[in-house]
């Protein structure tokens, strides 16, 4: 299975080293599924830890050998993602994942991604954090 993973949940990752999202990087390391991620994501992440836990940048630099970059969406791509609802920031998040063929979109963010939690589209399904552990290590 494969996890795309939003700006906040590599965030989360980076900051609590015990956290639920590191739980995902300890299910990909042990080959349960794999985690890929896009540039934007990952610009997000590391301006919010900059600003709010400085100290964690470097966990987050660590965590990201284990997660494969895929390319954003294409123009086309996110203009589509926008009629999902999604504010101009968040949409290229749902286009790299769509257009990467993932499997989930992994992301905390309830307020723009909520309406679409549960569901699919473009191929991929909007889950929770808690959710995507569920489904990864169900057996």
């Amino acid at each position: 299975m494969r996890l795309f993973l939003d700006a906040n949940v590599l965030f989360s990752a980076a900051h609590s080293a015990d956290g639920r999202a590191r739980g995902l990087f300890s299910l990909a390391e042990s080959e349960f599924c794999s985690l890929v991620t896009s540039e934007h994501a990952i610009a997000e992440a590391r301006r919010n830890l900059l600003m709010k836990h400085p100290t964690a940048t470097g966990d987050l630099e660590a965590l990201l050998t284990q997660v494969t970059r895929v390319p954003e969406g294409g123009p086309g791509v996110v203009k589509w993602a926008r009629r999902s609802g999604l504010p101009e920031n968040d949409a290229p998040i749902l286009a790299a994942a769509a257009a990467a063929g993932t499997d989930l979109l992994v992301t905390g963010d309830r307020r723009h991604f909520g309406h679409l939690y549960g569901a699919t589209t473009g191929g991929v399904r909007i889950v929770t954090l808690r959710e995507a552990l569920r489904l990864v290590s169900k057996p």
